[in-house]
């Protein structure tokens, strides 16, 4: 049992703690926000890429080289991770490895904005399964916004697409997951440099047969370049988001990537949404206000990941 003088500072180290979470909420989305326009960005830059090495090439060689750069700057040591840990670092980098490369294929064959939504569905799934009570209102108010960007109605979408967004949302919903339980168990970007590798490792069984051979010296540059953008600096801000929001807050939030990739054809490509996706975007933004509001870590997830 610990005596009052060593147990006296607890309480106020643990209101301290909370305190920085909860106001780190808001640090949070705006990290969430800047990891999706990293992303936006980054899938708009790829274009000659896709091109040129297919998506599993383009796809493998930005998390090859993400994998190289995180190694070098974050060295981990194998001290640094207990057993359980470097199994969740595995399964997470799986998951980023099918995450990147399930999505890469889908926007080969469905517009990018019909894709982003559909792997919304993932993490729209995890905020409906972590809300409790109102909060689950925002979750909702999301996936509306996002019916309204994609117009499904429509119709003429290729399935096979639809299918490969379809896995990427699964594979997204399990990457979420994972992320916050290394997050909280490894300290640092550790983990990140440890699932990465992972990930190209992964990616390499399916694009070394057909998509290496396509390599040149300028596309080797070009993916270095790439990779920092995308995946190195959004997932590393997704792990740093992640330690200050829940997984329902955040899965709200990336609710506003269908809405930031109609906003980056509108002012880059001069593509006008029209009424539908403009109202979607208004439910999009409200969600994720609502959700940055309601999505503080608890005092119990302060204190699990201090402990960690």
């Amino acid at each position: 049992m610990a005596s009052p003088a060593t147990a006296a500072p607890t309480a106020p180290a643990a209101s301290s703690a909370l305190g920085r979470l909860s106001g780190g909420a808001r640090g949070g989305a705006l990290m969430a926000v800047a990891s999706m326009s990293c992303v936006q960005l980054g899938l708009g830059l790829s274009v000659p890429l896709l091109d040129q090495l297919g998506p599993l090439g383009t796809s493998w060689l930005r998390l090859a080289w993400a994998g190289i750069l995180l190694l070098v700057l974050v060295r981990p040591r194998p001290s640094d991770f207990t057993r359980k840990d470097l199994l969740a670092c595995t399964v997470l980098g799986a998951a980023t490895a099918g995450l990147m490369v399930l999505f890469m294929c889908a926007v080969t064959r469905i517009p990018l904005g019909t894709a982003s939504a559909l792997e919304f569905l993932g993490p729209l799934g995890l905020s409906l399964y972590g809300a409790a009570g109102g909060r689950r209102i925002w979750a909702l108010f999301a996936g509306v916004g996002v019916v309204l960007l994609t117009e499904p109605w429509h119709g003429g979408t290729d399935l096979v697409g639809v299918g490969f967004a379809l896995a990427a949302a699964l594979c997204w919903a399990v990457y979420i997951a994972l992320t916050q339980k290394v997050g909280d168990q490894v300290t640092g970007l550790k983990g990140l440099a440890l699932s990465m590798p992972v990930a190209a490792i992964v990616a390499t069984f399916f694009a070394a047969p057909t998509e290496l051979g396509h390599l040149t010296w300028p596309l080797v540059l070009t993916g270095l370049a790439l990779a920092a953008l995308h995946p190195v600096l959004p997932f590393s801000l997704e792990f740093l988001a992640l330690r200050r929001l829940t997984t329902t807050a955040f899965g709200t939030l990336m609710s506003l990537e269908p809405a930031i990739a109609l906003a980056v054809g509108l002012v880059i490509l001069g593509q006008i949404p029209g009424p539908a996706s403009a109202v979607g975007v208004g439910f999009v933004v409200v969600a994720g206000i609502g959700a940055t509001r309601a999505g503080a870590r608890t005092p119990a997830a302060a204190d699990g990941a201090a402990g960690g």
